[in-house]
C-alpha cells in the first residue's frame, strides 16, 4: 500500500489559477469554427462566439487565454485584424497549412471572447517580423483612455473603453519561428522592444513575459537572463514572466510523432515518462533564474505544453487535428500536478491547444461539439486554482513501465486548501493494469466529509461524435475514513479528485 503524507499546517506556495492556462493560436480550426463562428452563422453564437463551446470552457474554469499565437504571432500584424470586417485584409497563413487568413477574428474579437470566457487577458506580440513601433501602438489601442491616435482609432472601431490587458508577450519561440535569432541578439531585442510596452494604467500593469527557452535549451535561459540583467542592472531583467515550451512526443522524430489513438503499452510508458520530464525542465531552468532573482519575483510561464501526436488520418496535416484518449487525461493530470508542486517559480502554463488542435479540451465537427478526456481533468482540478499548496509526500510508490529508460512512478499527487478550509486531493494511477491502495494521512486534520469524482477508463478509450460521453467524470466512493486517515483504491488508468473537509 502507497501512503501519502500531508502536513495541512504547511503551506508551500500559492497556486496561480494561470496555472490553468489556454492556448488558441490562428491554426486550423482552433478558432474559426472551433471558438468563432461569425455572427451571421446558424450555429448558436454570441456575438460570433460559439454557445456551446463557450459555456463549456467557463464550466471548466479557463484562467487566462494566450492568443494570437505562437508561430502565428511573429507574421501577425494587428491593424489587419481592426475596421469593418470586409475591409480587413487577408493574408496567407504560412506557417498552418498555407490557407487563407482573412482577419475576421482580431482584437476587439479576442476581448469579446474572453469577456464571455470571465479570463484574464494574454496577447502575444511581433517581434519577428513586427516593429517597435507597431507593438508599442497596439499596447496604446489595447489600454490608453485618453485622447491618442491609438485610442481615437479604437474608438473609432467601436469600443470607447480600453481593455485590460493583464499580460503581454515580447514575441514568441523567437529562437526559432519567431526569427531563428541567438539569445544574445534576442536578449537585446527583448529590452529594447519591452521599452515601448507602456503602463498606461497604473492600477492595472501589464505583466511583461520574455520569450524562453525550447524544452532543455539551458543556455538560452541563462543568455538571456544574463543580456537582460547586464548594465545598467534590473532588479528583474525588465520582465514578469519567462517562458517555457515543452511538448510531450512519444515518436522518435518530428516526422514520425505517433498515433494519438492506437499506441502499444510501451508507448503508454514512454509518453508519460516523457511528460514527466517537464519536472526536470523546470527545476533546471527555474536554478538558473535562481541565480539571477534568488526571491523569484520573475514567473516561469509553461505557456504552450501537452501532447503532440500525428494528424488524424484524412486531415490536413498543417490543421495538427489529433484524437483524445485517457492517455492524454494521464499526461493533463501528471503534468498539473507537476505545476502545482512547483507553483513557488510556476505561474502560468498555457495547454496547446484550446479546441481542434494538438491536445485540445473540446472538438466540434460543424454545429457539435464533444468534449475530451483532457477537458475532465482541467474541470476536476479547477478547485486548486487560488488555492496554497500544501506539504505531501508519497511513500512506497512503485516504479512502473515496461523499458527502464521509460519508467515511472505509478502516483502522481498534489493537494492544496482554499480559503474555506477545503482540501483537494489530485491522484493519478498511471499504471496500464494495476490498481493500487493509498492511504491518505493528516497531521492533525480528522476527515469528516469527502466528494470524489474520477475519470478512469481503457487506455484507448475518447470521445466520439457517435460516442460522445465514453469517458466521463463519476462519482467516487470507494474510500473509507479511519480517523486521520482516508484509505482510498485508485484504479489502473485513472484520474482521481477529492474534496476533503475536517
Amino acid at each position: 500500500m502507497a501512503k501519502l503524507y500531508i502536513n495541512e499546517h504547511v503551506k508551500k506556495g500559492h497556486i496561480n489559477p494561470e496555472i490553468y492556462g489556454h492556448f488558441a493560436e490562428h491554426l486550423g480550426r482552433c478558432i474559426y469554427e472551433g471558438l468563432y463562428v461569425g455572427e451571421d452563422s446558424k450555429i448558436p453564437n454570441v456575438n460570433g462566439m460559439r454557445k456551446d463551446v463557450v459555456e463549456a470552457l467557463k464550466e471548466m474554469g479557463v484562467s487566462v487565454l494566450r492568443w494570437p499565437g505562437g508561430c502565428f504571432a511573429d507574421e501577425y500584424h494587428w491593424k489587419d485584424g481592426i475596421g469593418p470586417k470586409k475591409d480587413r485584409k487577408k493574408m496567407v497563413n504560412t506557417n498552418w497549412g498555407g490557407v487563407t487568413e482573412d482577419n475576421s477574428f482580431g482584437t476587439h474579437e479576442f476581448f469579446e471572447l474572453c469577456k464571455q470566457l470571465g479570463c484574464k487577458t494574454y496577447v502575444n506580440g511581433n517581434v519577428g517580423s513586427g516593429s517597435v513601433q507597431e507593438m508599442s501602438e497596439w499596447i496604446e489601442y489595447i489600454t490608453f483612455d485618453g485622447v491618442s491616435p491609438m485610442a481615437d482609432l479604437r474608438k473609432a472601431n467601436g469600443h470607447e473603453e480600453a481593455w485590460k490587458l493583464d499580460y503581454f508577450g515580447v514575441g514568441n519561440e523567437n529562437w526559432g519561428c519567431g526569427g531563428n535569432m541567438t539569445p544574445e541578439y534576442y536578449g537585446n531585442e527583448y529590452r529594447r522592444y519591452q521599452t515601448y510596452v507602456r503602463q498606461y494604467k497604473k492600477d492595472a500593469p501589464v505583466r511583461k513575459i520574455c520569450c524562453g527557452a525550447n524544452s532543455a535549451d539551458y543556455e538560452w535561459t541563462e543568455t538571456v537572463l544574463k543580456t537582460c540583467f547586464a548594465f545598467p542592472h534590473h532588479e528583474t531583467g525588465f520582465m514578469d514572466g519567462l517562458s517555457l515550451h515543452y511538448y510531450t512526443v512519444p515518436g522518435d522524430t518530428w516526422e514520425n510523432k505517433g498515433s494519438a489513438t492506437d499506441f502499444t503499452d510501451k508507448e503508454w510508458y514512454k509518453t508519460l515518462a516523457k511528460a514527466k520530464k517537464i519536472e526536470e525542465l523546470i527545476e533546471r531552468h527555474g536554478a538558473i533564474m535562481d541565480t539571477f532573482d534568488p526571491e523569484k519575483k520573475i514567473g516561469m510561464m509553461v505557456d504552450e505544453w501537452g501532447c503532440w501526436f500525428d494528424v488524424e488520418p484524412g486531415t490536413n496535416p498543417g490543421f495538427l487535428y489529433q484524437q483524445n484518449t485517457m492517455r492524454d487525461a494521464l499526461v493533463a493530470g501528471l503534468s498539473l500536478n507537476i505545476f502545482n508542486k512547483h507553483c513557488d517559480r510556476v505561474k502560468m502554463a498555457c495547454i496547446a491547444q484550446m479546441v481542434n488542435v494538438l491536445q485540445a479540451v473540446a472538438l466540434t465537427e460543424g454545429a457539435k461539439m464533444i468534449l475530451t478526456p483532457t477537458y475532465h481533468v482541467f474541470h476536476m482540478y479547477k478547485a486548486h486554482q487560488d488555492g496554497e499548496l500544501l506539504q505531501s509526500e508519497l511513500s512506497d510508490n512503485a516504479l512502473i513501465g515496461i523499458e527502464e529508460d521509460y519508467q515511472v512512478p505509478m502516483l502522481s499527487e498534489s493537494v492544496s486548501v482554499n480559503e474555506d478550509g477545503t482540501i483537494t486531493v489530485t491522484l493519478n494511477n498511471l499504471s496500464l493494469d494495476r490498481g493500487e491502495d493509498v492511504e491518505i494521512s493528516f497531521r492533525d486534520l480528522i476527515p469528516a466529509s469527502i466528494e470524489g469524482v474520477i475519470l478512469k477508463g481503457d487506455m484507448h478509450d475518447y470521445n466520439s461524435f457517435e460516442e460522445p460521453s465514453k469517458v466521463k467524470e463519476e462519482s467516487f466512493e470507494a474510500y473509507e475514513i479511519n480517523g486521520h486517515s482516508v484509505t482510498v483504491n485508485v484504479p489502473a488508468c485513472s484520474v482521481l479528485s477529492l474534496k476533503i473537509k475536517g
